[in-house]
Formats: C-alpha cells, structure tokens, sequence
C-alpha cells in the first residue's frame, strides 16, 4: 500500500470536498476552532510558524497567512500543490508560503524548526501506515507545540447506512472496498483509537469538533434543512456539543504537546 495521491481526483476532491454547503460547513467548523485557538492568552499576537501536511487546496492556510503567520505547506498531490499556490496568489500572500511538494515524511526531516502550528486535514484516512503519523509529528515539535488534526469519522459512515437501511453493506462491511475514484477512505481510523494516539505522544487534548453531525443523514429535506444558513448556524451550534459532535462525518481535535 501507498500513501493516497489525488492527482487524479484534484477536480473531483475540489467539487465534493470543499465545493458546496457540505465545504462550507468543513471550513467553517475548523476555521471557528482555530479562531479559538488563535484567541489563547498563550497564542494571542504572536506570529506563528505553521506546517499544513497534505494542505489540499490551501483555503485554511491562506487565511492564517492573511492574518501575518508564515506556513510552510506540503502536499503529496503537485495538482493540489498547484491549486493552493494559485489559490495564495490570488489572496496576496504567497510570500508567506514556502511550498513542499511530495511526502509529508520527507518535510518533516528538513524542517529548519518546530512549527508552533500543524495542520493535519484529510489525511491520516489516506495514509498506508496511519499509526506511524503521530510519532513522526510528535518528533518534530517542541513542548507547548500544537495539532490541528481532522479525520474520517467510520462511525459515521455506519450510522448513515443505518438509517438509509443498508443493512446488507452492513453485514458485509469487512469485505467493503470503496472503488478507486472513491473519496470514501477504506481504511480510517476511529475517534478512539485517534484519541489513544494522541496520548501514546504526550498530547493533551484542548477541543474536539464534530463536522456536519446531522447534514449527511437527511434524507428529505424539511424546514430550516431547505435554508443554507440555517443549516450552516445549527451545525456550528451542534458541532462541539457533548452529546452530538461524535456524529460528525469528519472528527476535528485541536492538541498540545505537553
């Protein structure tokens, strides 16, 4: 097994990902958690050193460049990795960047310094060994460093056949395999077992967010489901709420490094 290219699927991945309400209610869950990040006593006006691994198109680390913050970004994909510069061009802060083409092991070892900040998003799903992330990341930060991680929820993806009565998948989910022009990760990694990872590395866990904990499972369209905003406003209420953020189809954790 490979760590997952999306050269293939860069245009498919820009549309399905990041392309509509489903994107908009993604950015907007995990820029709100970082905004809170950013707002720390501890993080207040300082200039941060940020490293986005598989970065994608770049959206997250542009803003955070707009606000003054140096990024060096990383992506196995050079279709992405071409976006995302295109993407800061445009915004006017390409100079913030220093851009990292190919695996995010291979960045990892030239780092000049631990980042204060690393975006992880997207990723870990798509990894051949996404046990060995979280001791290659740990190595390179310094104590007080942070992780912005955001994963594939499988539970998740259960929860949706369940209620859609795929009862059939369900029964044979451990021979499932999504088809390669899936975005549909095969392999992901639980809520657990990512929470367990973090300990095993000394991480302390400061916020969790569940990202669209009720959009994916509607099957018809009622009330306030048919208004963008509305959906957008009940999601970011319900997204860090105890009781609902596990139904998140994505996970998003914000760690230090103790």
């Amino acid at each position: 097994m490979k760590d997952r290219n999306f050269d293939d699927l860069a245009e498919r991945f820009a549309q399905r990902v990041y392309g509509g309400l489903k994107g908009e209610i993604r950015l907007a869950v995990l820029w709100r958690d970082i905004e809170r990040f950013l707002a720390a006593p501890e993080q207040l006006g300082k200039q941060l050193n940020i490293l986005d691994i598989g970065g994608g198109l770049g959206q997250l680390s542009i803003r955070l460049a707009q606000l003054g913050h140096h990024v060096v970004f990383n992506d196995l994909s050079q279709t992405m990795l071409a976006s995302a510069q295109q993407n800061a061009r445009a915004a006017g802060v390409e100079a913030s960047f220093i851009w990292q083409h190919g695996a995010y092991q291979d960045v990892l070892a030239d780092l000049a310094e631990p980042p204060d900040l690393i975006l992880c998003h997207a990723l870990v799903e798509w990894l051949a060994e996404p046990e060995k992330l979280l001791p290659e990341l740990s190595k390179c930060l310094r104590k007080g460093s942070s992780l912005s991680i955001c994963f594939y929820n499988p539970a998740a993806k259960v929860y949706r056949n369940l209620i859609r009565g795929n009862f059939d998948w369900l029964k044979q989910q451990h021979d499932y395999q999504s088809d390669s022009g899936s975005l549909t990760p095969n392999n992901p990694t639980s809520i657990l077992q990512l929470r367990q990872w973090l300990a095993d590395q000394g991480f302390s866990v400061g916020s969790e967010s569940g990202i669209r904990v009720f959009h994916d499972y509607v099957v018809e369209k009622r009330g306030g489901h048919q208004s963008a905003e509305e959906v957008l406003a009940m999601e970011l209420e319900y997204s860090d709420h105890s009781q609902f953020k596990e139904m998140g189809r994505y996970f998003h954790i914000l760690a230090q490094l103790d």
